[in-house]
């Protein structure tokens, strides 16, 4: 008899709580990769931003806006290979078939130049730039406002008044997962021609630009920033990575609460598991007594012990995994990702994150049935003989 035919032979000998140390195994496992997840998907643009570009806002606050010349300024430094901006529009749907999305008024000659993750047909951008109340959408916004190219789109604004009449002119797919689906873009020309949005006449929200050297874009930061420092209006250049951090800054609390939670169920998971161990144990002594005087070795005693706990856990976890790739991975995730991509344009269980719980569950397994392993293996034959449970 090998370790894993032993270890398999008691995984049921008491069924009710083996089923019950398994499912609560099963459990722990998925919450756990329910957390890493969601703490991966928050991270996820941040740590796909783009090492080559730079982005720039005003030094004081990021709703300040800049004078709209300060793109000049910028294309004209060397480093910088492109440049262009946007202002926030704040676009919601009168008929609230979306209940959120972003909408940027951008410059139309050089937006899709620069943030080159979103593929437009060249037909379409091209059509874009010849109709000035014409905007380009997201094609899971698309799909949700049930439009199409061609279609007439009537928004609102959180900062301009009344209703705003546009054409979809194209509709835009990501190269990148991480890329929002769920957003709307207008012409800036056409947004500041406009009378509603006179006290935001020539100005921008931030620029973005695309560098010829990563390496050193903190030392071309400080040259853009440098431009302005004595102007009224004075900037913060930063690596679109820095700046997309900023937008998690509030969220920082709660992400690490998130990562000592998942410590906490690995450590509830272990306590439960060793519990579990522990009674099999207890009541199997007079056995592992008769085991050990029929010349079974202490090490033996304490590799059937060990391979059980182990075998309990990896059982757990694997229903866990299964669970994650069946609930998660093919079903919360493609709905929040349709519905909600403006927070989560990508909810996926990574393959990392699965394999990382299937292995701390073995580990954690191995943990459990240490210490009640260890004592079975050290106990005298008489001593365990006497034990009758």
């Amino acid at each position: 008899m090998n370790l894993a035919t032993y270890a398999r032979r008691n995984l049921f000998r008491r069924r009710f709580r083996s089923i019950m140390t398994v499912l609560a195994v099963t459990v722990a496992t998925v919450i756990f990769c329910l957390i890493r997840t969601l703490v991966v998907v928050w991270h996820a643009g941040v740590d796909e931003a783009a090492t080559d570009r730079l982005a720039t806002r005003h030094k004081v606050s990021f709703t300040m806006e800049l004078p709209k010349h300060y793109i000049d300024e910028i294309r004209q430094v060397p480093e910088v290979k492109a440049a262009t901006w946007a202002n926030w529009f704040g676009a919601k749907d009168p008929k609230e078939r979306v209940p959120f999305f972003a909408g940027f008024a951008v410059d139309s000659d050089s937006w899709f130049d620069v943030l080159d993750e979103m593929q437009v047909p060249p037909d379409q951008l091209a059509a874009w730039k010849q109709t000035p109340n014409g905007v380009i959408i997201g094609d899971l916004l698309a799909k949700a406002l049930d439009v199409q190219v061609g279609s007439r789109l009537v928004i609102t604004s959180d900062i301009y008044p009344g209703d705003w009449d546009f054409k979809v002119v194209g509709i835009y797919k990501p190269l990148r997962k991480t890329a929002d689906r769920n957003s709307l873009v207008l012409r800036w020309d056409f947004l500041n021609n406009d009378p509603r949005a006179g006290f935001a006449k020539d100005k921008i929200g931030w620029l973005v630009s695309r560098i010829t050297d990563s390496v050193h874009s903190a030392e071309i930061s400080r040259k853009i920033d440098t431009r302005f420092d004595q102007r009224d209006d004075q900037t913060l250049t930063t690596s679109e990575r820095a700046f997309n951090l900023s937008f998690l800054g509030g969220f920082s609390a709660v992400l690490g609460a998130f990562d000592y939670g998942s410590l906490i169920i690995l450590l509830i998971m272990t306590l439960i598991l060793a519990n579990a161990i522990a009674m099999s144990v207890r009541e199997r002594t007079h056995e592992y007594g008769v085991m050990r005087a029929i010349g079974f070795p202490p090490r033996h005693i304490l590799g059937f012990i060990l391979a059980e706990s182990v075998l309990v856990a990896l059982v757990g976890g694997l229903i866990g995994v299964g669970v994650v790739v069946l609930a998660i991975n093919n079903g919360i995730g493609p709905v929040l990702e349709e519905n909600m991509s403006g927070f989560f344009p990508y909810f996926r269980a990574p393959l990392w994150v699965l394999g990382l719980a299937l292995g701390l569950s073995g580990v954690l397994g191995l943990i459990a049935g240490a210490i009640p392993a260890w004592r079975m293996s050290r106990l005298s034959v008489t001593d365990a003989l006497r034990r009758i449970d």
